[in-house]
């Protein structure tokens, strides 16, 4: 083993595990109709690419990636497509949004897709079909997940960690995947590390899954091939589970502020992830279900189940034994990072690993908050190393620049800081609300940046335009006064200093396209917006280039600044 490291902080909350998986992963019942949402994923919707009243496959393509950062969406059941149109969807605020909504005709029919032998095919090829197979983060994030195995294109990639932590209370999807499906898990991080260029596979699990464990030395054991797989048991923590926190518990590497795991040479996944993947690849299986875990003390028969995207949150519930009468709350995800939910006829999106269905006791409300004591709790726990109590009080008054000074955006909201917490503050709440207005304000400082790129984009074109056209002015009038021109050159010393600014001018634009182009090809994993302004940067920077190239032929075709030059 690799000797272990350690971060900031850290709570130890019940764990709540048990109920969940005292019983083996099952296959949920077939659902009779889904409701599959445009936006799965983080970035740009998906967009339909099929009608109202067409029959589907399962497994059948029925939305397209839009933009860079996007994830496809296939059919979870053969059926009629029977609307496209807005519907409720898991989200805190209770939101709707643009829906795919399929009627099952129960025969389960799939679209064949061919399956790959991974060690033998062209990584061009199994990019395009972890791209074509749907596959985000199943961790939560939601991530595209063909953008991820790009990463060891831009950067010195040499560890892919699975991330078996999965230290958040109650949540035991990992832990039951790796029970039966250990050796799955594994061979899908060897085909990712494959596309990373990755020579180490490294497993961090805690010490309180056991069965996982086993199931992982087994494995581990009957593995022949490369690359190798090392295996680390942490101290059971949360938020053990966080990127960061695990790779410098793992790894001792601290990924800085601002920066991806990949700039450590560092790519993460969960199990779901990795077996997601491996389906797609060697089965030919796109995403259309995930592992849930249903927990709770309102379910007769929690567990853990494998279930088709778009399925109804109550006929989950009721298959596992729902007593209306005893749920107060239901949150998906877990009671530290989760949101609570206010209807149960809500569909199963990709990002949802758990359900929890609540007593009134079991997660009661928090008490009223009352005013901080500066007892400094808050800032032991945090395994960021921040100061929440000074963070608060600048989000309390919105003075947000501050809170960014103070690292705001280093905060994962794991919700430690509110665990501990003895005024029951709502910290994360107010962490996310800034956030939320400091990413409004950085989206219309970029909008009026791409607005004044555009503007120098057009101003360019518009000077090259009349460069040119001067420039074919000149050669008219050069070839209408040749004779005379040759037979009385002149010339001076201010059209030489001309035509040697605007070389000058070139070279300078030159410099700035090709420093553009850097920049874009850096920032290949930002989001769709920072795209989006460095492509236009890149533009305006093409644009004056061909300005200062038209002026400078201008100033060269003069008949003057000719003689100057041959004299």
């Amino acid at each position: 083993m690799s000797r272990r490291f350690d971060f900031p902080g850290g709570i130890h909350p019940p764990t709540r595990k048990a109920r969940s998986t005292r019983e083996p992963l099952r296959e949920a019942p077939l659902p009779r109709r889904v409701v599959l949402p445009l936006t799965q994923h983080r970035g740009q919707p998906a967009e339909p690419c099929v009608a109202v009243g067409e029959r589907v496959r399962t497994g059948q393509v029925i939305a397209r990636p839009q933009g860079r950062v996007s994830a496809a969406l296939h059919a979870s059941i053969s059926g009629i497509v029977s609307a496209i149109e807005p519907r409720p969807v898991p989200h805190p605020g209770g939101l709707s949004a643009p829906c795919l909504v399929i009627d099952g005709d129960g025969s389960d029919e799939w679209a064949p897709m061919a399956a790959l032998e991974w060690r033998t095919t062209d990584a061009e090829t199994l990019h395009r079909r972890l791209a074509d197979s749907g596959l985000v983060g199943l961790g939560g994030a939601g991530f595209p997940s063909q953008l991820k195995a790009r990463l060891g294109e831009h950067h010195a990639i040499d560890t892919l960690v699975i991330n078996a932590a999965e230290c958040e209370p109650y949540i035991s999807a990992d832990d039951m995947t790796l029970r039966r499906h250990a050796a799955e898990v594994l061979e899908g991080a060897r085909l990712l590390a494959h596309l990373l260029g990755a020579e180490r596979i490294l497993v961090g699990i805690e010490d309180d899954k056991p069965e996982a464990l086993a199931a992982l030395n087994t494995a581990i054991t009957a593995a022949q091939s490369p690359p190798t797989i090392e295996l680390q048991v942490i101290e059971t923590r949360y938020p053990s589970g966080g990127e960061n926190q695990l790779i410098r518990r793992l790894l001792g590497r601290q990924v800085p502020s601002g920066s991806l795991p990949a700039d450590v040479g560092v790519v993460c996944h969960n199990p779901g992830t990795l077996w997601a993947a491996l389906a797609a690849v060697r089965d030919g299986r796109p995403q259309v279900s995930r592992v849930v875990t249903l927990t709770g003390e309102a379910l007769a028969r929690p567990g853990n189940v494998i279930a088709r995207l778009g399925t109804p949150l109550a006929e989950l519930l009721e298959d596992a034994g729902l007593d209306h009468e005893r749920l107060a709350r239901l949150v998906m995800g877990g009671p530290m990072m989760g949101h609570p939910l206010a209807r149960l006829d809500l569909p199963l999106i990709k990002t949802a690993n758990c359900l929890i269905a609540a007593s009134a006791e079991e997660l009661p409300p928090p008490p009223p908050p009352r005013p901080c004591i500066r007892c400094g709790d808050c800032e032991t726990a945090c395994p960021v190393a921040l100061a929440p109590q000074r963070l608060l009080a600048f989000a309390q008054a919105e003075a947000d620049d501050k809170a960014r000074e103070l690292a705001l955006f280093d905060c994962i909201e794991c919700g430690a800081c509110d665990y501990v917490c003895p005024s029951h503050l709502p910290l994360v709440a107010q962490f996310r609300a800034a956030k939320d207005r400091l990413r409004h304000k950085d989206a219309e400082a970029k909008r009026a940046e791409r607005a004044r790129h555009r503007y120098e984009c057009r101003q360019a074109r518009l000077e090259r335009e009349a460069a040119e056209k001067e420039a074919r002015r000149q050669a008219r009038r050069q070839a209408a006064s040749r004779p005379a021109a040759q037979a009385t050159p002149r010339g001076g010393a201010g059209g030489q200093e001309a035509v040697k600014s605007l070389r000058i001018a070139q070279a300078a634009a030159k410099a700035a396209l090709r420093k553009a182009e850097r920049a874009l090809a850096r920032a290949s994993d930002a989001d769709a917006a920072t795209l989006a302004d460095l492509e236009t940067q890149r533009a305006t920077a093409e644009e004056h280039l061909r300005a200062a190239e038209a002026r400078l032929t201008a100033a060269q075709g003069d008949p003057q600044n000719s003689a100057e030059e041959t004299p």
